[in-house]
């Protein structure tokens, strides 16, 4: 097995091992499937293929992307009327914006089906779900995995020490100090939008996916998954060694200061009390989409392996690295993760990159072009 396959490896013996631990633990052995299915497949797969889209109108010539969906609602001005009341009657059921993302999936979906051919198309189902698949199993590992180490270690052990390294290097300034200055400075409404940027990281993820696995083919797609989750098997290696919750677990006033209408608020409190039901053996039902992970900080680690797979594309790159800097403001001004979390992330991403792509990683370094093996739907 090369260094490249190697998460293959690692994904088979955390599932082999997933199930005596559990038991020994005293873990429930099943998942909060309705939730999973429903988070994994149907929102995160609405808004990745949402995201992708506008990502190939903003990266993708005009020829190439929206010219033909225009010139044939041209000549065809009926196709205007039914998209207009289907969107209608989405807006009648769900938000605006909800209505608006669905209605946009589905021109999307029906126009890359128009496009292709069936053996094509058939080729482009199988080089997304296929990775797709498999990132779904890798989170299964991930979210179990998270609460077996905090059955056995303490979930903050290691945030006093991170914070002290923010203030060493901020001179006595530290993630908290900064979050609460904002609180006092700025409207709640600035702080919804940066709930905003903070979750939406994980489209951004999801739209990268789609573009290598439909671009590039099922090889680059399972590259791009694997190299995600090396990412993650290299959090939960560093996460058992150094847990921490983040700013918000050691800052005395977080929960009494912070606005409590915001989603980030009952979700960081909600990981504080799970974290302590299961350092305390607390049963607990189900398996869920809970995450711990502080250090490192995956919402930097993630988008980087993303951009580095979306490279081709220049416009794409720097639209996604503009909201990946929002994104940097939200994960420190929401007081997710320390500021040594963010260099965590950062390093992770870039050894994730180097164990599963490292070939392209080298040849990217030399300034020598990586010879193209598409097998996707570039045509398209």
């Amino acid at each position: 097995m090369s260094l490249g396959d190697l998460h293959y490896g690692i994904s088979t013996l955390l599932a082999l091992a997933l199930i005596p631990f559990l038991r020994r633990l005293n873990l429930p052995v099943n998942f909060d499937w309705v939730k999973l299915a429903s988070t994994y497949w149907l929102v995160l797969a609405a808004q990745s293929i949402f995201v992708a889209t506008l990502l190939c109108l903003i990266g993708f010539p005009a020829q190439e992307s929206f010219r033909p969906t225009i010139q044939r609602w041209r000549k065809n001005k009926v196709l205007i009327v039914f998209w207009l009341a289907y969107f209608l009657i989405l807006f009648w059921q769900l938000t605006g914006v909800k209505a608006f993302i669905l209605t946009v999936d589905t021109i999307a979906i029906l126009e890359f089906r128009e496009r292709l051919k069936p053996k094509a198309l058939q080729k482009a189902l199988l080089a997304v779900f296929v990775p797709a698949g498999y990132l779904f199993a890798g989170f299964l590992l991930v979210f179990a995995y998270n609460d077996i180490i905090l059955s056995v270690r303490f979930f903050g052990a290691a945030d006093a020490t991170f914070n002290a390294m923010d203030k060493w290097l901020f001179h006595g300034a530290s993630v908290s100090s900064l979050c609460h200055w904002a609180v006092h400075i700025f409207p709640v409404s600035f702080f919804s939008f940066l709930e905003f940027i903070y979750f939406g990281m994980f489209a951004q993820v999801g739209a990268g996916l789609l573009l290598s696995s439909l671009y590039y083919g099922k090889t680059r797609g399972l590259r791009f998954v694997g190299t995600i989750l090396t990412a993650y098997y290299l959090a939960l290696v560093l996460f058992y060694l150094w847990p921490s919750q983040g700013p918000y677990y050691l800052c005395p006033i977080h929960f009494s200061d912070f606005p409590n209408t915001l989603q980030v608020y009952a979700t960081q409190k909600n990981s504080m009390m799970k974290s302590q039901a299961l350092w305390n053996h607390l049963p607990i039902g189900r398996i869920s989409t809970d995450y711990y992970i502080a250090f490192p900080c995956m919402h930097i680690a993630q988008p980087l392996i993303a951009l580095w797979f979306l490279r081709r594309w220049k416009r794409m790159v720097i639209v996604l690295a503009a909201y990946d800097v929002l994104l940097l403001v939200a994960v420190v001004l929401l007081e997710w993760h320390y500021v040594v979390d963010i260099l965590g992330g950062v390093l992770v991403a870039i050894l994730a990159i180097a164990t599963v792509d490292g070939h392209e990683l080298w040849m990217w370094t030399r300034c020598q072009p990586v010879p193209e093996t598409v097998e996707g739907m570039s045509s398209a």
